[in-house]
This record gives structure tokens, C-alpha cells and sequence, in this order.
């Protein structure tokens, strides 16, 4: 198969993937974006700003290099992309990233409080609770690298008071992490309606993020 040929698989797989969370209500509207490493380049395949997920095309897909460059694609990058490439800078185990605007998520968000890993699935995915990094304007690689100081060597991170980001070895595992994060959010809100929740016993935590 021709580089050409994979680049194409790629950018099928990260339309697809777009559909996915935008059909579950994770990136409502043309919020949020996803990208893509190809392994054979290290060039980031991303989503273009400000672009209907129900439109989204491969010829709409954008690749970048790691300093920002169009290498290819006619659209607006993302206006986060430099987010994403400070992620692929410096967490290599990144092979794909969503940034998402799910409703719950974002209630923690603008709480500024951590999200507990109540579902045994968020913290498989996550490795932990869920951090929130302090507001600050989104559009730099600064940001990114503030930002991964707070996930450390966690899978996700809110965005307060603007959504979360989650990473995965692969785009299906990116987008699992979202969900999973989502979850946790809608389960410890409903929750603390009632009294605290009982967390996962910490001796367990080990055992399940490996």
C-alpha cells in the first residue's frame, strides 16, 4: 500500500471518527476538533475550524506538519491545532486526540472541580481522576504545554470553563476516553445529588490502569 493510500485511510478513519462523537453529542454544532499522527510521517491529520461534522469530507481533512504548517488541505486549521501539536511534541504514546464540549464535562468545568473516576471504565481510560486546568485562552502551543503539566501522565483534562481533551494510542481509544470521562461526569453530578459517592478503593487503582 502507497504512503498515499494510507494517508487516505487515515483521513476516512478521523471523518468517521468526527461523525461518531458529533452523532453522540460531544462536539455539538462545529465545536471541538480531532486529529490524527500518521506513524509513517509523524504529519498530524486534523479537523478544520469551524466546519459542520455532518459535511465533513477527507477533502476537507487538513495535514500539518509539527510546526504548524499546512502540508496539506484547502480549509482553516483549527484554531487549536497548535494545542494538539504540543500534545504529539511531547507525549509520544499520543496517536490521536479529541477535543470535546460534553455537557457534564463541562459542568465540572466551570466548578473547576476534578472529575472522580467513579466508572471502573474512566479509570482504565483516564489513569486517575480528571484534572482541570486553570482558564487561560486556547490557542497556543504555551497552552498546550500548561496543560499537559497539569494531565501528567493522565489520558484527559478539562478545560475550564471550555471542554476537555483526551488522548488514545488510537483514534477509537481517544474517542473511548471522551465518552468514559462524560460518563463519570453525568454519574458523579447525579451523585453528589444524593451524598457522596464511594470512589474505587485506591488499593484497586493499580490493578486497573496497569
Amino acid at each position: 500500500m502507497s504512503a498515499a493510500q494510507d494517508l487516505n485511510g487515515l483521513k476516512q478513519e478521523l471523518v468517521a471518527g468526527a461523525a461518531q462523537v458529533a452523532g453522540i453529542g460531544l462536539v455539538p454544532l462545529t465545536q471541538g476538533n480531532l486529529s490524527l499522527r500518521d506513524p509513517q510521517s509523524g504529519h498530524v491529520l486534523m479537523t478544520p475550524h469551524d466546519f459542520p461534522y455532518d459535511q465533513l469530507t477527507t477533502d476537507d481533512v487538513l495535514v500539518l506538519d509539527l510546526a504548524g504548517d499546512v502540508i496539506e488541505g484547502r480549509r482553516e486549521p483549527s484554531h487549536e491545532s497548535q494545542v494538539h501539536l504540543a500534545v504529539y511534541e511531547r507525549r509520544a504514546d499520543a496517536a490521536a486526540i479529541v477535543h470535546a464540549e460534553p455537557i457534564y464535562t463541562n459542568l465540572f468545568g466551570v466548578l473547576h472541580k476534578a472529575i472522580a473516576p467513579l466508572h471502573v471504565g474512566t479509570l482504565i481510560d483516564v489513569r486517575g481522576e480528571v484534572p482541570v486546568m486553570p482558564f487561560a485562552p486556547s490557542g497556543s502551543r504555551q497552552f498546550g504545554y500548561d496543560m499537559l503539566e497539569v494531565m501528567g501522565d493522565r489520558n484527559a483534562v478539562v478545560w475550564a470553563n471550555h471542554g476537555m481533551l483526551a488522548i488514545g494510542d488510537s483514534l477509537a481509544k481517544a474517542i473511548h476516553c471522551t465518552v468514559m470521562v462524560e460518563i463519570s461526569a453525568q454519574l458523579y453530578h447525579m451523585a453528589l445529588q444524593h451524598g457522596e459517592p464511594h470512589q474505587i478503593p485506591q488499593r484497586y487503582h493499580g490493578m486497573l490502569v496497569g
